[in-house]
């Protein structure tokens, strides 16, 4: 069996945004000839209220964003692990894109694994 190289890669944000698409603020985006194994992604409700916060996946192949998280409200001064147990993949030009309601204070961070792949181009 042979060993897969890799990076390690973690990312953070504070969101801006309030609109997803195009319009949502990138936390992350797989470079070319790679692929990406996300290992953690966390939302951070830094206010005092619950607010909500939606999580979108672009995927390059076929120029779509679909939904992992829509509007999911977090209690104030609280964290949301999204993936808990499991991992999400992603291919070269895959992104990951968050936006929030509006007034609202998160963060968002992901942990993950990138893996040199020559047959992936951007």
């Amino acid at each position: 069996m042979v060993a897969l190289l890799y990076n390690t890669k973690s990312e953070s944000i504070t969101v801006s945004a309030t609109a997803g698409g195009a319009s949502g603020d990138v936390l992350y985006a797989c470079p070319a000839n790679h692929d990406c194994t996300l290992d953690i992604l966390l939302v951070s409700n830094g206010g005092s209220a619950s607010k909500k916060i939606s999580i979108q996946f672009y995927h390059n192949d076929d120029s779509t964003y679909h939904n992992l998280v829509k509007e999911h409200a977090v209690a104030g001064n609280d964290i949301y692990n999204v993936f808990s147990s499991a991992q999400f993949h992603l291919h070269a030009g895959d992104k990951i894109v968050v936006y929030m309601e509006s007034g609202s204070t998160f963060d968002v961070t992901m942990s993950g694994r990138e893996y040199y792949n020559p047959a992936r181009p951007a």
